[in-house]
């Protein structure tokens, strides 16, 4: 029998500390130049391989080698998908999480199907002005767009604090996965 949750509440997956390792395993070799990359939270694993650049002819334009990568990544995602999808599956029944793949190939990386996740937010009418100038501006079609866009905005410009911040977290994690056991 299913746990029983309040309305609303959200059971935390299974830990993922050995995900990426497991993905790696279960990768076909030969799909990826090198080990993908591998991006997890509590809703989803995000996997992303690089792919060998295709052999252009010398003085090919950017707009050239900008189609050339995406024929590859294209070719790439068609060539893998029943495999992918059997790996899906059982990464998400094993960490309960959605998974998504992409691909990078030069300078170009597209995304597969990746999960959008909705997320609640309490906002004062200054920010609220901010998401609806936003929209009137024709930025954003909606406030949830609008929010979403501030987001990329913020993670664009903050990469570095942001993988700084993250480092650290992982640090206390390690950290207290090394502690006492806590009841």
């Amino acid at each position: 029998m299913r746990d029983r949750t309040w309305a609303g509440a959200r059971q935390e997956p299974p830990p993922a500390h050995d995900a990426a390792a497991w993905v790696t395993g279960a990768v076909p070799e030969g799909w990826f130049t090198e080990p993908p990359e591998i991006v997890i939270d509590r809703d989803e694993i995000v996997i992303v391989g690089r792919l060998p650049e295709p052999q252009l002819a010398e003085g090919a334009s950017d707009t050239d080698k900008a189609a050339a990568e995406a024929g590859r990544i294209n070719q790439h995602r068609e060539d893998t998908r029943d495999r992918r999808i059997k790996i899906a599956q059982q990464l998400e029944r094993r960490y309960q999480r959605k998974v998504a793949w992409g691909a990078a190939c030069g300078g170009t990386q597209v995304l597969f199907t990746n999960l959008s996740a909705p997320v609640m937010t309490r906002l004062r009418q200054p920010e609220r002005q901010v998401l609806d100038t936003l929209v009137e501006a024709g930025v954003a079609r909606s406030r949830s767009d609008a929010l979403a866009w501030c987001v990329r905005l913020v993670g664009e410009h903050t990469n570095t604090w942001l993988d700084d911040l993250r480092g650290a977290m992982g640090a206390v994690a390690e950290l207290r996965k090394r502690g006492p056991e806590v009841s």
